[in-house]
């Protein structure tokens, strides 16, 4: 028999667990169904637990932070409702490759199969949007299925995995002992995949990078700027990834997304050898599957992914490489340099038009997001954090606004309304000493606004850009391409959003005009709290290009 002294709860154990995982910070919406785990967290003080209004935002909480560290973010719900509302968290962690670990309250054991209270079958609910689900029926297994987990989460392509915890399994009494430290594992490049990368950048004459996904480090990031100016390459970075290189750096030529310059496009098309580093080439990052033809691209591919399984899955490349990425810039940093003169013009002239096309355009209205950015770039430190919601007004950050220090950008590539609010306080968490601005509509906001309780709890301070146009403006920007004249259900009725965050207590303005921002901006700034500006801006103003009244016509006359 166990020594008694040598007994814990479940609820111990996991806890215990997370202390030996260097767990630091977790999201939650306590729970009755993970009582016990809640209070092994009571003796837990260097786990900071912080309580949100909503499980989609503790898990959309948790998501950022490991996008911002590269350490899984924890986050703890309870069964049923709870587990349902977590999962757009968790399909953002999938798409994005971000490591994320989920903990379930589960019905007790002897109750399961009933269809008991808020009972679910969390293995099947969660698989497509799981690199791993599992349920812990036995104390004794909670050291190694948390250290899966751990190893699951940040191992190759990182992502969610998910945890179910029946409420009696966690607290019932075991002596097993802990595990040791979860160390993520990631694949080197081999001297002879470097040996042929090496021959092909030399028998380049056209050649661009493309920096994106996960797995990066400062280091990472580091050794593959040494290689770009070692080998004169030009530099993109893929969809809401734009802080894999300096944008600054006379080598990075812009980002390839939604509204991307199409100068840069026309490069890509044309380019006699496409490196992408990371990014996973999906819809947004290949304008749609155009950018390359499947199965085999025009342009001579090359491919470094941290996950084997997506080399080929769609491209077939000249050369796959399987590698986390700091271990590729490393490789690769070592690499001699190859002679980059038949390129150098090139790299100039795509720099230019990189430049020409960030100069800022004014739009129109009384509020021009465009004098909003202009501001923005002269005022923000270069640190500054930014967190980028869903939909059209995101571009005028996207086109605008340059990124110098990784980390410093969180966005969803899974396009999820509602990222924003959340992804902003999980970054005040991870970075505090950093200004962090969130660039959010007004219909992502209210999806996740009552999070501002959370912010005021636990004295976070972002700043929230809540560009108010009265619409689901990506939405009726399709509507007017395919059935113009024709909106329905994207009109919006909101409140006076100055005075919603006031009543929480945080610092709340109205903004209509582009001459009052700037002070607007810096009372925000001074305001020592969390803070809303509200910018009114012109429903016409639907893009950095164009507007919603030449996006009908243009559709009206297509068809007539």
């Amino acid at each position: 028999m166990p020594n008694s002294s040598n007994m814990r709860t479940g609820g111990q154990i996991l806890i215990d667990q997370l202390k030996i995982h260097d767990v630091d910070t977790a999201f939650c919406v306590p729970g009755e169904s993970y009582l016990a785990a809640l209070d092994a967290l009571h003796d837990a003080p260097e786990i900071r637990l912080l309580t949100c209004r909503h499980e989609a935002n503790a898990a959309n909480m948790a998501e950022a932070y490991g996008k911002l560290t590269g350490r899984p973010g924890i986050c703890f719900v309870t069964r049923g409702p709870g587990a349902c509302h977590a999962v757009v968290g968790l399909h953002t962690a999938f798409q994005d490759s971000s490591p994320l670990v989920l903990f379930v309250g589960q019905v007790g054991r002897e109750m399961m199969e009933r269809e008991a209270f808020q009972e679910m079958d969390f293995r099947r609910f969660f698989g497509q949007v799981s690199k791993w689900s599992a349920e812990i029926q036995n104390p004794g297994r909670i050291p190694e299925l948390v250290s899966q987990a751990f190893h699951v989460a940040t191992s190759g392509r990182p992502g969610p995995v998910v945890l179910s915890l029946p409420e009696d399994m966690l607290r019932e009494l075991s002596a097993v002992g802990d595990a040791r430290t979860y160390r993520a594992v990631q694949a080197h490049p081999g001297p002879d995949d470097m040996a042929q990368l090496h021959a092909m950048l030399a028998a380049a004459k056209r050649p661009i990078m493309m920096l994106g996904g996960s797995t990066w480090t400062p280091q990472g990031v580091a050794d593959i700027t040494a290689f770009a100016e070692a080998n004169g390459l030009p530099v993109c970075c893929a969809f809401r990834n734009q802080d894999r290189f300096d944008n600054h750096h006379d080598n990075y030529i812009g980002e390839v997304g939604i509204g991307s310059n199409p100068g840069l496009i026309t490069r890509l098309r044309e380019t006699d050898l496409l490196l992408a580093v990371g990014p996973r080439l999906g819809e947004q990052t290949t304008q749609g599957y155009s950018l390359l033809d499947i199965p085999v691209p025009q342009q001579p591919l090359v491919h470094i992914h941290p996950d084997p399984e997506e080399l080929g899955r769609v491209y077939r490349a000249e050369l796959p490489i399987n590698a986390g990425m700091a271990a590729f810039a490393a490789a690769a940093v070592a690499m001699a340099p190859v002679d980059s003169s038949a390129w150098a013009e090139d790299l100039v002239a795509a720099r230019q038009d990189y430049l020409e096309y960030i100069e800022i355009q004014p739009t129109l209205g009384d509020l021009d997001l465009a004098d909003v950015l202009r501001v923005l770039r002269e005022r923000l430190p270069k640190d500054a954090l930014i967190a980028n919601d869903a939909g059209n007004f995101s571009g005028w950050a996207h086109r605008y606004l340059p990124f110098s220090t990784y980390p410093s950008q969180v966005g969803p590539t899974s396009g999820a309304m509602g990222y924003g609010v959340p992804a902003a306080l999980a970054a005040s968490v991870v970075f505090p000493e950093r200004t962090t601005v969130c660039f959010v509509g007004d219909g992502g906001f209210l999806m996740a606004s009552n999070e501002l309780a959370t912010a005021l709890q636990y004295d976070l301070k972002p700043i929230y850009l809540v560009i108010n146009n009265g619409m689901f403006g990506t939405i009726r920007m399709h509507q007017e391409r395919d059935y113009p004249g024709r909106e329905v259900a994207t009109e919006l009725r909101n409140p006076d959003f100055a005075a919603y965050a006031q009543s929480f207590g945080a610092h709340g303005e109205i903004v209509e005009r582009s001459e009052d921002f700037a002070a607007a901006l810096d009372r925000a700034l001074a305001a020592d709290t969390v803070a809303v500006l509200e910018l009114r801006t012109d429903p016409e103003a639907i893009t950095t290009r164009t507007t919603l009244t030449a996006i009908r016509e243009a559709a009206l006359a297509k068809r007539s």
